[in-house]
């Protein structure tokens, strides 16, 4: 846990780099000394030794942060220190957060562990947006789907969008048709939680427009083309995408950026019932494109384009949407780094070197135009699977690029999910590009 307060009967932390190591131990005593030399301590991140005084007691907490102060650098220590009372003076916001996001715990449903608090005064408070829009996303990731199905996923954002005075509107069910947003039903209408398109919006009218658009597949069956047991077993996370946009609104929102938002969610579960779509079905989009189903397990482009054909009608500055699409870009960039594909190289690059600010890497992948020809059908506009797995994270972001009608935009092909405990990452729900996005929009519209 991370408190914004003083407290200055709370054992102290002593941040030590790898640089400074040498002069630090210059000013040590013997017995601190000693203590070190016990512990082998040599200032990596995440390392620590407990300094105790003479009295047996504990006098402080050494660490270790590595080459600089980084989120990583003490993100582990929530986990290894004992439970009690600790203070950072002077903490950085990196180090701050990096503590913050250790930190963090899953408890809707079983006791966990106490974990240490830490006291780090008020001179970062600006983390706190940061760590509660993270925490959002991973709980919303993290919530099984018993309790995250469509009009839960609603829920969500109505709370979102009443702690932050938004508006809210949600077309649920045989509305959806009304509108003409086919596709949406059609994957959704299996389930007995109706689909639906949720759709925020906050800022000032005369701001600059940017919309966000997230996956929200509540669970993937993959329908009719059903998944293996080992590939079904995570599909609650298959909602990452949503999750996504609603804790980036929640930072820009929190933070009061000069835009105006609007977060669109196509939330559905992908169900198998005797209504559900079929392989060989020809769904009409909102664009007016006809798409062809070669296989109802590649269902998360489908909500996207008609989201997407919706968002590109207001032609907003940019367009940024987040998806847990596809297998083939854990292939190719594994587990903890976001695909990204974009139609503008300087938006790309951008983005980019924002998240290597943040601390939040991403990867440009190609919008290679080439492939678009394995997604033509004999019977209609666009087949929303390509007629070979090769390059499938690449086929699955120019299926998109049909209906985002040339607009500046953003695809992320997120996994949601850590596999693995790392420092500042625990294993479970998390929020993939967020940051690195935030980061992007906070330097191209700086607030006053």
């Amino acid at each position: 846990m991370l408190i914004f307060e003083d407290n200055s009967d709370a054992i102290p932390i002593e941040l030590v780099s790898l640089e400074t190591l040498e002069s630090w131990r210059e000013e040590q005593n013997e017995t601190t000394l000693e203590w070190l030399a016990r512990a082998q301590f040599e200032a990596k991140a995440n390392q620590h030794v407990f300094v105790p005084t003479t009295e047996g007691r504990p006098e402080r907490v050494v660490a270790g942060i590595g080459n600089r102060a980084s989120i990583t650098s003490i993100g582990d220590l929530p986990t290894t220190l004992p439970p009690g009372d600790y203070r950072l003076d002077n903490a950085d916001e990196d180090i701050a957060l990096g503590w913050g996001l250790g930190a963090y715990q899953f408890a809707n449903y079983k006791s966990v562990r106490p974990l240490p608090r830490l006291f780090v005064g008020e001179n970062v408070l600006d983390v706190a947006a940061e760590l509660n829009a993270i925490t959002l996303c991973r709980d919303l990731i993290n919530t099984p789907t018993s309790d995250m199905l469509p009009h839960h996923l609603e829920g969500a954002a109505r709370k979102l969008a009443t702690r932050h005075n938004a508006d809210l509107e949600v077309t649920t069910g045989n509305e959806l048709l009304v509108r003409g947003l086919n596709i949406i039903h059609a994957v959704g209408r299996a389930s007995s939680s109706p689909p639906r398109l949720i759709d925020m919006r906050w800022g000032d009218p005369s701001a600059p427009a940017v919309t966000l658009v997230g996956k929200g597949v509540c669970f993937d069956s993959g329908g009719l083309d059903l998944k293996s047991h080992s590939n079904m077993r995570l599909m609650k996370k298959d909602m990452g995408g949503a999750a996504t946009v609603l804790g980036l609104a929640d930072l820009i929102m929190s933070r009061d950026l000069p835009l105006r938002i609007r977060v669109l969610i196509p939330a559905v579960e992908n169900a198998v019932s005797a209504n559900a779509f079929r392989p060989g079905d020809v769904l009409h989009s909102y664009l007016g494109l006809t798409v062809e189903i070669d296989n109802t397990d590649a269902e998360g482009r489908l909500i996207l384009c008609d989201a997407l054909a919706l968002a590109a009608e207001e032609k907003p500055e940019m367009i940024i949407d987040y998806a847990t699409l596809t297998g083939a870009a854990r292939s190719a960039l594994g587990t903890e780094l976001p695909a990204m594909f974009c139609n503008s190289d300087s938006l790309a690059n951008a983005v980019i070197e924002a998240g290597l600010s943040a601390e939040d890497p991403v990867w440009h992948m190609p919008l290679f135009s080439d492939y678009r020809a394995l997604l033509k059908s004999g019977i209609a506009d666009i087949v929303n699977s390509a007629s070979t797995p090769y390059g499938g994270a690449i086929t699955a972001a120019l299926f998109l690029e049909h209906f985002i009608n040339e607009i500046p935009w953003l695809h992320f092909d997120i996994m949601g999910w850590n596999v693995r405990k790392r420092p500042a990452h625990p294993e479970g729900g998390e929020a993939m590009a967020l940051r690195a996005v935030f980061e992007f929009l906070r330097n191209r519209y700086p607030v006053d």
